[in-house]
């Protein structure tokens, strides 16, 4: 009986770390689209940063000292990839279409952050849009959110 117990209690707590790991995972994966947004067009600004920063606190649920390990696990971690598929991937098998246009939105955030659009950033959340697996309208109106919330931001004193 008692090993029935440890077996059952064994089996729930390895779930609970594999969902851990998996949720681990996906805030790698969607890590990985912001800093590869970020360092696109070879200029990865402290807006950029801290834009990241912030998506992560607040869309994640890290805290800043959670959000910047990741960052720099995840900056590792893209060292050794040789192409972002690895990270879409588990986005796809993990997320839904609502989710996965969020990511997007996020990733329109990073490319923005600096005020401007490079054609590099606006190539790379083509592909991303593609590797998410995601329409081209939903990708123009995510951008256009991401712009119009920017418009306000800007006109308020």
């Amino acid at each position: 009986m008692i090993d029935l117990v440890k077996r059952f209690f064994s089996q729930h707590s390895d779930d609970v770390l594999k969902k851990n790991d998996v949720s681990h995972d996906i805030c790698m994966a969607a890590c990985a689209l912001l800093l590869e947004m970020a360092h696109i067009d070879n200029e990865f600004s402290e807006s950029e940063s801290d834009k990241i920063i912030s998506i992560l606190k607040k869309d994640f649920d890290l805290s800043e000292q959670y959000a910047n390990e990741l960052i720099r696990k995840t900056e590792e971690e893209l060292q050794g990839s040789i192409d972002l598929w690895q990270f879409t991937n588990l986005i796809n098998q993990n997320y839904s279409m609502e989710e996965k246009i969020r990511i997007i939105e996020m990733v329109w955030k990073i490319a923005y952050s600096d005020g401007k659009l490079d054609k590099h950033e606006d190539y790379l959340v083509h592909k991303l849009a593609n590797l998410l697996r995601l329409t081209h309208k939903q990708l123009i109106d995510v951008k256009l959110q991401v712009l119009k919330h920017l418009e306000k931001r800007a006109s308020v004193p």
